[in-house]
Order: structure tokens, then sequence, then C-alpha cells
């Protein structure tokens, strides 16, 4: 009767072991991107090696992508408290025809961002088409708005998310990165290093 009562209990722990599910392989593709110094940068593979946080965001939106790049200055803070200065940080812009280097520049500068190991990268449509196909981020043109001004207001109906990739090119873990569990992500990280 008490071999019954164990053999659940097992099964917990063996499930809660400290591997995450192999999501998807970004190892076999090669992206050619540019940086907010714009550099150019193949992805995954100029990150390769090292722990990478993700996310994805274009600098116009108003609600989520604000908090999913607040929510990365958070955890990239957390690290640093840390010790932890193994990981990298990248926002890549789904959004490149309006997010050039110069505005992604900008948009880290804006926000007192820390650089020194975190990159903003944009392409060319048809390459940022392909990798958030890739990545499985969905991001659709929604209304736009012309002020009495002549500036347009747009937005992009798309998925909020930020990805935890490992040091082999592999996505390992998607989350909501508006509403982004801190806690979650640091233990996750700590799994992988």
């Amino acid at each position: 009767m008490k071999l019954i009562k164990i053999i659940p209990v097992l099964v917990i722990l063996i499930s809660c072991g400290n591997n995450l599910p192999e999501l998807i392989d970004l190892s076999e593709y090669k992206f050619h991107l540019i940086n907010q110094e714009g550099k150019e940068v193949v992805f995954p593979d100029d990150i390769k090696g090292r722990l990478t946080v993700a996310g994805y965001i274009f600098t116009n939106c108003p609600d989520i992508c604000p908090l999913t790049t607040n929510n990365m200055r958070l955890l990239q803070d957390k690290l640093s408290q840390e010790g932890i200065s193994e990981v990298k940080f990248i926002s890549i812009s789904f959004d490149p025809l309006n997010d050039t280097p110069e505005v992604l520049k900008k948009y880290a500068e804006i926000r007192n961002l820390d650089i020194r190991n975190w990159e903003f990268l944009t392409g060319s449509q048809n390459e940022i088409d392909s990798l958030m196909n890739t990545v499985e981020v969905l991001a659709v043109p929604g209304d736009s708005t012309i002020l009495a001004s002549g500036k347009k207001i747009y937005y992009y109906i798309h998925t909020d998310r930020i990805q935890l990739i490992d040091r082999n090119g592999i996505v390992r873990k998607n989350y909501s990165g508006s509403k982004l569990n801190l806690e979650e992500i640091y233990a996750d990280i700590k799994k992988l290093l």
C-alpha cells in the first residue's frame, strides 16, 4: 500500500526536474539583422554561447511593448544584483519600416536602458517577417489615425512575448512580456546556467 502512495510523488519529482523543453530550434536559421548602432547581427549565431532573453516589440506601441521592455529591464537589474552577467538581452522590432537603428537607439536612451548586454534589432521586412514566423510571434497591422498635425498614429495587434533562448540557440520557454513573472524567469535562467 505504501508503494502505491510513493509512486505518484516520485513521478511529480521527476517531472519537476531542471530541464526545460526545447520549443524552437533556431540554430538552423540565419537572420541578418541590424542593431541600434547600425552594425550587422546574425541571429541566432551572434548569441550562441550565451543565455538570451528576447522580447518582441515596436517602438510606437502604447501599451504592451513598454511593459515588456520595462520587465526586461527589471530582470536585467535583478540578474545584475545577483552577480549574473552572462545573460544577453535582445529586443527585436517587428516594425522595421519605422523602427530604424536610430529610432531603436533613441528608444533605449529615453528609457535609460543599460545596453552593455542588450541589443535592439531590426532588419528588412522580409527578414523580420521570416523571423517572426519562426519564433511564432504574430504581428498584424491594426488601425491607424492621422492627427491634425499630420502625424500618423498606428498600431499592431501582436503576440505579447518574451522568450528564453539557451546557449545553443534553442527557445526553451515563452512568457507573457507585459505580465512577466520575474521570479519564474529568474528560476528558469538559473536552471540553464
